[in-house]
């Protein structure tokens, strides 16, 4: 029976979405209903299954729990590994694993992903077709790696859980990106993520068939459809941090994540009449703990920001710039110092062309100088963060100034009159400027 207020379509055997149409979205009983229909046929052949979730920078993604909810379903009749997909960022700790999983799970049943020591190359997409997707502006094949595990026959089960949501890099993460960067290697995340800088990220955010989604979709059909694959994908939304699932998507074919996309663009995206003169953004501290990640302050807001407008980054947290010690190394040396600046030295320098993600990265955290952007920052010092390229400001001062606990989501008056748009975590959304879109 359909729950009240909820839409349910079977789009094919096994393949199920389910859509809340109250504010409420969906609940833990809901939710789990859901699992347990997706592995309700195959539970009793299923021997050993992994889980491949996000890290704890997806921490509103609802994926901790939908990973938790499937161990409990399984536990007792297979064995159950879980694999984070964490792509380029740094290993899980014990207490990221019990904050975000809870603590049913023993540690023993996770396994590290190591995105340059522990991957198999799986094919080519040529260059003609990264060519062809790019406009004619890289003309490169770019070779396929995922994580080893994947590989594994032993596996009667792969679970991608993921959270479908706009991004810089791809336009709108999930589905087939948890595999060839949650859980792929160094040469495909390199190539994949310059693609994306190239090409533009204002062109893709917010938006399905970017040129690196293209890249992964020629990948997914002919690389991996021998895997035993499927996907479960949310959309939520979170006011204040409070989350709510709106969205369930489950399957292996591309429309699960199409009927995702629609409803991450109408939940995910808000577009503004007029540009910002300033923002202020909040970073979690058990979320962002390096500007690589922590940058989605500024890649998620920047189609939303004025001209010679002001970002202001509240960030307790943030202790270092890349999530990884050689891309923490890069940034430093470099800075981000602009779209034209970082290719011209990319070009001149062979360290950035053996890690062009670094390089993608560093275009996407500059505004190109059309913007300021202020890091409030109590783990970096002045001189780190200035010759990063950005303003400082000490936390303490920033914290007086904008008190995270008076401000709500969205417009804010302060105290001095001086009117703040507000945003309390940049990774559940993209705010644009309708011009800009």
């Amino acid at each position: 029976m359909v729950p009240k207020g909820f839409i349910i379509e079977v789009i094919k055997m096994m393949e199920i979405t389910m859509v809340s149409k109250s504010q409420n979205g969906i609940s833990n009983v809901e939710l789990r209903k859901i699992l347990e229909c997706t592995i309700e046929s195959k539970k009793a052949s299923l021997k050993k299954v992994l889980l491949l979730p996000p890290d704890i920078t997806r921490a509103h993604s609802g994926a901790g729990k939908i990973t938790a909810m499937y161990y409990e379903m399984l536990k007792d009749t297979c064995q159950v590994d879980i694999m984070p997909a964490i792509g380029t960022h740094e290993p899980m700790t014990v207490e990221e694993r019990k904050e975000f999983f809870g603590e049913g799970i023993p540690m023993d049943r996770f396994i590290a992903h190591n995105w340059k020591t522990d991957v198999v190359k799986v094919g080519t997409v040529p260059a003609e077709f990264v060519k062809e997707v790019s406009e004619g502006l890289i003309d490169e094949p770019i070779d396929i790696e995922i994580n080893k595990h994947l590989l594994d026959k032993s596996y009667d089960l792969i679970i991608s859980i993921g959270q479908v949501v706009p991004h810089e890099v791809i336009g709108i993460a999930n589905y087939s990106k948890n595999i060839f960067v949650g859980c792929g290697g160094s040469a495909t995340i390199n190539k994949s993520h310059m693609l994306g800088a190239v090409y533009g990220m204002e062109r893709i955010m917010g938006k399905d068939f970017s040129p690196v989604r293209k890249v992964f979709d020629y990948a997914e059909e002919n690389f991996i459809k021998d895997i035993p694959l499927m996907y479960v994908l949310t959309v939520t939304t979170a006011v204040q941090n409070n989350v709510t699932i709106h969205g369930v998507f489950t399957g292996r074919s591309r429309k699960i994540f199409e009927e995702a996309v629609k409803l991450c663009q109408e939940k995910n995206l808000t577009f503004v009449d007029k540009p910002f003169k300033k923002v202020v953004v909040y970073l979690d501290p058990k979320e962002f703990k390096t500007t690589w990640v922590g940058n989605k302050a500024i890649y998620r807001t920047r189609m939303a920001i004025a001209d010679d407008g002001e970002l202001i980054i509240l960030a307790p947290g943030v202790r270092k710039f890349g999530e990884d010690d050689r891309n923490d190394e890069l940034i430093r040396k470099y800075g981000y110092v602009g779209r034209k600046k970082v290719l011209e030295l990319t070009k001149e320098n062979e360290d950035l062309q053996n890690n062009l993600s670094v390089a993608a990265h560093l275009i996407h955290g500059s505004s190109d100088g059309r913007f300021t952007i202020t890091y409030a920052v109590e783990k970096l010092t002045k001189e780190e963060v200035e010759k990063a390229n950005f303003k400082y400001m000490p936390l303490s001062e920033a914290l007086k100034k904008y008190d995270p606990t008076r401000l709500k989501d969205g417009y804010n008056t302060l105290e001095d009159g001086e009117e703040i748009f507000y945003i309390s975590n940049p990774a559940i959304g993209l705010w644009a400027d309708k011009s800009r879109f």
